[in-house]
Parts: structure tokens; C-alpha cells; sequence
């Protein structure tokens, strides 16, 4: 029977991981143009009382309340990555992180319309809604064997993976184009980008923008799995999670930034058998990693010698 093989557990971490992944990708996005910011949280929080609200008090659609969600978070980043043009380096990342307690504050104290710190009940669950769907078509869980919270786990995961899969996909596609080489060439060098007539203004508010539409994508499919959401969840310790995701994993490459995701989500959950300490063991290893690798576990160089090495394999055969 499929049910013996499916986990809701198992299935909710997973769709943990691929949010983490899109949260990830928000930060090595602007990362990939020479933007270090760390509002990934605020945005996060934007798209997700932003989509939570109109689904509650509008009745929308899911699905057009996280994307309404994602666009207002993006058109939030295009109106912060302009004035934040003259910022880099440190000082970027310090006004983005003031940007997202910003917002946090304002979701605290906005008690009419966010119910303030005790935070939004009664959102639509996603999982709900497809099954509804899926009765409405006449398809039953059973017909596959499965138990109702067992189909509803396996239909988020899917759509979750379809989302950061088109996502990885998109961004892939991206840098090998004339937008991603752009990207590339101002981080390398800015002045130099300009001058070879790169629009720097245009393609950094771009970046920071679609760093904001994703972080505000991840954050409404995170309010909507949830069914729950507080200004807890868009703190000042997310926005530093989020940043350590890209960090940890290697923010060269996309790759890094979904390594880093997905091994420090499923970290704290395997470490549980030593609750008391997991989080110690968690702040050591990345202690270890800053002195060893600062550049993070991937990079351009390791991936390289890994090509080469298949290479070599395959002309051994």
C-alpha cells in the first residue's frame, strides 16, 4: 500500500526544505549583483499577512493570494532598492535588517488589521483546499490508498517542489543570460560595469526586487501551509537564519545556497535524539565552517574539480 511509505511528518519537513530554498535564493539573488540584504525576513512578512489577509477578509483564492503576496513584497523592493542604491556592503545589509524590524514592528502594533503579537488564525490551509478540489473532481484518497492527511501532505509537497523547482529553473536560465552576465560583472566590478554601459541602477533594483518577490512568495506558501502566522516568524533571528542558508551552503553558486537550505533545516531535526544540546552543536559547526571554509561549503572551485573528476571517470571507461 503507497500509505505505508508516506510519512505526514516526513512530507512537512520536506515542504520546510523547499521554502527554506526559495527563502535561500532571495538572498543570493541580490547576493549574485553585490547586494548583501538581510529584509529577506520583512519581505517574507509582507508576502505572507499580505496573502493571509486578503484570503481571510476577501475570500480570493489560494493561489491568487499568494501571488498578489509575492508581487506587493516585489514592488516593496523595487521601492527600497532605489533609495538603497547608494548603500553597498555592510551598510546595505544593516538598512535591510532595520527595514524588516521595520515591518515586524508594524505587523506588533497594527492590532485592528494583524491582531498584533498573538498573530492571524483561520488562514486558509493549502492541503484543505486541494482536497476539497480534488473531491470536487470525484478523486478520492482512497482511490490511492492513502489516508485524507496523507494526500493532503503529498499534494503541498508536489506543488511546493513545482514552485522552487521553476524557480531553480528560472534563476539557472537566468545568469547564463545577458541579465545574469550583467549581474555578474557588477558585482565583480561596478565602476567597470558602468562604464562598458551596463545600467547599473536598472539591473541592482532588479536583483533586490526579485530577491523581495521571492522571500514574499516563500512567506505566503509558508502562511498558507501553516494555516498560522505571527511577527515572530518574520523576526530578526529569520532574517540571520536566511542569511546562514546562502552562507553555509556557498553563496557562488545557486547550488550552495540549496545545499545550505536543505542541510540546516534537516539538521535540527536529526539532531533531536540531543535536544538539549542541538543548538549548540548547530552554532559550533557553523563556527567551524567560518574558520575553515568563509566562503561556504560550495563554491566555483570545488564544483569545477567535481566536473573534472566525472570527466576523468568517464574517459577512464
Amino acid at each position: 500500500m503507497l500509505a505505508d511509505f508516506i510519512n505526514p511528518y516526513h512530507l512537512q519537513i520536506a515542504s520546510f526544505i523547499l521554502i527554506n530554498i526559495l527563502l535561500a535564493i532571495s538572498v543570493y539573488v541580490p547576493l549574485s549583483s553585490g547586494q548583501l540584504s538581510l529584509g529577506s525576513a520583512g519581505f517574507m512578512g509582507v508576502g505572507a499577512y499580505t496573502s493571509a489577509l486578503l484570503t481571510i477578509h476577501f475570500d480570493l483564492p489560494i493561489f491568487v493570494g499568494i501571488l498578489i503576496g509575492a508581487s506587493v513584497a516585489g514592488c516593496l523592493g523595487i521601492i527600497i532598492g532605489i533609495p538603497s542604491l547608494r548603500l553597498s556592503g555592510v551598510y546595505l545589509a544593516i538598512a535591510t535588517l532595520g527595514l524588516g524590524e521595520v515591518i515586524r514592528v508594524i505587523f506588533v502594533n497594527w492590532e485592528s488589521l494583524t491582531k498584533g503579537s498573538i498573530g492571524l488564525t483561520g488562514i486558509p490551509q493549502m492541503g484543505r483546499e486541494l482536497l476539497n478540489l480534488a473531491r470536487d473532481f470525484g478523486i478520492q484518497p482512497a482511490m490511492f490508498g492513502l489516508r485524507n492527511n496523507q494526500f493532503v501532505y503529498l499534494m503541498v509537497f508536489v506543488i511546493l517542489f513545482i514552485l522552487v523547482t521553476a524557480t531553480i529553473w528560472f534563476v539557472f536560465r537566468q545568469q547564463n543570460s545577458r541579465v545574469g552576465r550583467s549581474f555578474s560583472s557588477i558585482q565583480m566590478d561596478e565602476k567597470a560595469a558602468e562604464s562598458m554601459g551596463i545600467n547599473i541602477t536598472y539591473f541592482k533594483v532588479l536583483s533586490f526586487s526579485q530577491g523581495a518577490f521571492l522571500a514574499g512568495l516563500a512567506g505566503a506558501l509558508f502562511a498558507h501551509v501553516m494555516g498560522y502566522i505571527s511577527p515572530s516568524d518574520f523576526s530578526y533571528h529569520r532574517a540571520v537564519e536566511i542569511l546562514i542558508f546562502t552562507v553555509f551552503g556557498g553563496s557562488e553558486v545557486i547550488i550552495g545556497s540549496i545545499f545550505g537550505a536543505i542541510f540546516l533545516t534537516l539538521i535540527p531535526e536529526v539532531l533531536r535524539f540531543v535536544s538539549e544540546y542541538r543548538y549548540i552543536i548547530y552554532g559550533i559547526m557553523l563556527v567551524i565552517l567560518m574558520a575553515v571554509r568563509p566562503q561556504g561549503i560550495l563554491d566555483i572551485q570545488l564544483l569545477s574539480k567535481f566536473k573534472r573528476l566525472k570527466r576523468s571517470k568517464g574517459g577512464v571507461r
